[in-house]
């Protein structure tokens, strides 16, 4: 597929770290309007205590509304596993659509089993207000994005390409940081290295922007570089590493990695579009699956 690039367009991005989760949310606005998007947002979970709290969400929320911006998409980049949405909260306070990848169909149906969801739990993606098919397009003000299928971390991956930068979710880390696990239910070794190959294409001056950044080897917390960047210098895919390489490493890597402390939480309210399930009564309500992870 040939993807409709426009490095002319550059979006300004406003980056928030959350450090109880190493996520990085965006808001990113067409500079031809007072129109943005914000992707990849956090609510605020104290596992714990079960309080869900949203702090991380708010500033994101204050940014935009100092700034007089008007907000058109939520996107997330795929189901994290470890971290919660906050995007129906943003929604219920600055509107905007709720904007996926459509293999979440996938996902929903994969972890609608595992954590036995009734029939009241719909996986046909329709808790979403638009669900991205691979080359998709959609205008932030005046400004084009186009979302780009890149599974292998999880089967409902996407890249969303707005303008000269590119959010990549967790298909790609900083070069230091490599590459995401493919050991999720659907996930694949093979598949992230052809999806991170497609995402090698676009232009080398393209900006990239991570989701996650965990500081290798104690640096400071880092979330843009550039294609270039990453073909050169990426440990894990960078100067020429070979498809069987790749597999061979991310899977014997990924044997010796714990789940994230967040999977059974984020799985459940992600996959509903960052609402949080409830009970028979109306209570929220969040699942333990004996031996089902």
């Amino acid at each position: 597929m040939t993807y409709p690039v426009d490095m002319t367009i550059r979006p300004d991005v406003s980056a928030h770290f959350d450090p109880a989760t190493n996520t990085i949310s965006y808001i990113v606005k067409d500079p031809a309007s007072d129109h943005c998007a914000i992707i990849d947002s956090v609510m605020d979970i104290d596992y714990a205590a079960g309080r869900i709290t949203y702090d991380h969400a708010d500033r994101l929320i204050q940014e935009v509304q100092d700034r007089g911006l008007t907000l058109d998409w939520i996107i997330e980049t795929h189901v994290h596993a470890d971290h919660l949405s906050a995007a129906p909260y943003i929604q219920d306070k600055l509107g905007g659509k709720i904007g996926v990848g459509a293999k979440i169909l996938v996902v929903q149906d994969t972890f609608g089993k595992i954590f036995n969801e009734g029939t009241e739990f719909q996986r046909d993606g329709s808790q979403f207000d638009a669900l991205f098919e691979d080359g998709d397009r959609y205008t932030i003000g005046e400004m084009e994005a186009f979302a780009m299928f890149t599974p292998g971390h999880t089967p409902a991956c996407m890249v969303h390409v707005i303008g000269d930068a590119a959010f990549v979710g967790d298909t790609l880390f900083m070069p230091d940081g490599g590459s995401a696990r493919a050991d999720f239910p659907g996930g694949d070794a093979g598949t992230l290295y052809d999806s991170i190959q497609k995402v090698l294409t676009l232009p080398d001056k393209m900006r990239l922007f991570m989701c996650h950044d965990y500081g290798p080897n104690g640096r400071n917390i880092q979330w843009e570089t550039t294609v270039g960047e990453e073909k050169a210098h990426n440990i894990h895919v960078g100067a020429g590493k070979t498809r069987e390489e790749f597999i061979k490493f991310r899977t014997e890597r990924d044997a010796t990695l714990d789940m994230p402390k967040l999977i059974i939480p984020s799985l459940q309210v992600n996959m509903r579009a960052g609402e949080v399930p409830k009970d028979k009564d109306g209570n929220p309500m969040l699942k333990v699956p004996v031996n089902g992870l």
